[in-house]
């Protein structure tokens, strides 16, 4: 019986590690935005800590990518202008960069949480079948007291947020929020969330058809 337990506590938490995802979680267009035109310029930039800087540059250039799949004239504003480039400017002087490199809309994604959670998996799996009768009952409640083989496992959450912006009127055009759970690797993270908010974009009809 306690094997038995064993074996299915470790069967559901291999499911649960299976399930990693992104996802968005909710979005919002502005009534009047117009959809992106094809000719024009959107930069994707990525505000993550200084030490995630490799994260950094994967998710502007998958989300760029997948900007690009659909036709638009996208760019990653670290492959374009460095790390710290806007880093000591003033609104007017970054706008000024921006427009002189023909960029028309900026969109930003932002870490807005990572988190990493605790949890303890005993070495039981419980047994309701135990109020049918004494045995089952105090058997089963023993071996949820007293089984070994319990064991810590480590779950990563991160939370996100991408607004996308009208650098001539300065106006939010779009915005997105996301979560993604336990990420294999932060690569397969910046994948899934560039496909999802792609996706999104054009659900809300900003981006075309074809």
């Amino acid at each position: 019986m306690k094997k038995l337990g064993l074996i299915m506590a470790g069967l559901a938490i291999m499911a649960t590690s299976a399930c990693t995802s992104t996802k968005v979680t909710s979005s919002w267009r502005r009534n009047d935005a117009q959809q992106l035109q094809k000719d024009q310029k959107i930069m994707v930039m990525a505000l993550v800590p200084a030490k995630d800087r490799a994260l950094r540059s994967q998710m502007e250039t998958y989300t760029v990518s997948e900007l690009r799949k659909k036709g638009y004239n996208a760019v990653s504003a670290l492959k374009e202008y460095g790390p710290q480039q806007f880093g000591k400017m003033g609104e007017k002087q970054v706008v000024s960069k921006l427009q002189g490199s023909d960029v028309n809309q900026v969109m930003t994604i932002v870490m807005l949480d990572k988190g990493r959670e605790k949890n303890y998996v005993p070495g039981y799996m419980y047994q309701p079948y135990g109020y049918y009768g004494f045995w089952p009952y105090y058997s089963s409640w023993y071996s949820r007291m007293y089984a070994p083989g319990g064991y810590i496992t480590y779950s990563t959450k991160y939370q996100w947020e991408g607004n996308l912006y009208d650098l001539q009127s300065g106006k939010l055009l779009y915005s997105v929020q996301s979560r993604s759970f336990d990420p294999p690797t932060t690569e397969r993270m910046a994948v899934l969330y560039a496909q999802e908010v792609v996706k999104d974009m054009g659900k809300r009809q900003l981006l075309t058809n074809n």
